[in-house]
């Protein structure tokens, strides 16, 4: 049975479909089976996987409003090795034909139970909003990951995301949790930023991955290329810190399963 995990956080241009795709393909290069799903209309994690999101017969749009099966509507790039269900411009409108569905916020949630028994993993980027379809992320995941840059509006920001999961914890999906928060695009020469890192493990502990993602140019490279970062270039510091999360995410879930 996969483990669902939603990538997480209404802030835009924090890293989070970068986060995605890398421990998408740094899991699959442990040998663990994933399926990466889109829900950002914008499709950039369906881009950075290598497909071409304008030529989609089948999107995640289709699955939630259309009724098309999750595994129809399934890809597999060639380069990534893992399996994407993409998303496009298309995706926006669902948001409006949700609202007048029966249990509009568990739509994905049934659709990932049918392939739920195929995957290890099961990602979900969410679009940087608290929106209707990232509560369908919410409620589909057993816990959410959130990438964050280490300044001083991110810790705004994440309280109010911290809110959203204790409430939809309550009221939706007793399972969600928050898995870890991932220090994404660290700079150490920064002082702001090492003052935040500092705050971050005094108030989250032990819910703080130990892993850093530094600031890398190849990173930022690779989605032109349409690879994910650990692909387009294995051996640059951003990809080898993404191979080291990979590790670390396999042994946190691990321990989890145990508590």
């Amino acid at each position: 049975m996969a483990n669902i995990f939603c990538v997480a956080n209404q802030k835009g241009g924090v890293g989070k479909t970068t986060t995605a795709v890398n421990l998408a393909a740094s899991l699959a290069g442990l040998d663990q089976r994933v399926l990466l799903i889109d829900l950002d209309p914008q499709g950039n994690a369906t881009m950075g996987s290598g497909i071409d999101k304008s030529a989609c017969e089948n999107t995640v749009y289709e699955v939630l409003v259309d009724g098309v099966s999750l595994r129809d509507a399934t890809m597999r790039p060639p380069a990534v090795g893992y399996d994407v269900l993409p998303a496009n411009r298309e995706l926006a409108g669902a948001e409006v034909e949700l609202v007048d569905m029966e249990n509009r916020e568990r739509i994905l949630r049934g659709a990932i139970d049918e392939v739920v028994d195929d995957y290890d993993f099961v990602l979900i980027d969410c679009p940087p909003a608290l929106s209707l379809l990232t509560l369908n992320a919410l409620c589909a995941a057993h816990g959410v990951v959130i990438p964050m840059q280490c300044e001083y509006f991110a810790l705004e920001g994440l309280s109010d995301l911290v809110n959203t999961i204790k409430q939809v914890h309550a009221n939706l999906n007793r399972d969600l949790k928050v898995i870890g928060l991932l220090r994404v695009m660290f700079d150490p020469r920064i002082t702001l930023q090492q003052q935040v890192s500092d705050q971050l493990k005094e108030h989250f502990g032990d819910k703080l991955f130990d892993v850093v993602i530094p600031r890398n140019v190849r990173l930022a490279e690779a989605p032109s290329y349409g690879l994910p970062g650990v692909v387009f270039d294995k051996s640059s510091r951003g990809a080898q810190a993404y191979i080291q999360f990979g590790t670390e995410m396999i042994e946190r879930v691990r321990a989890l399963s145990m508590n």
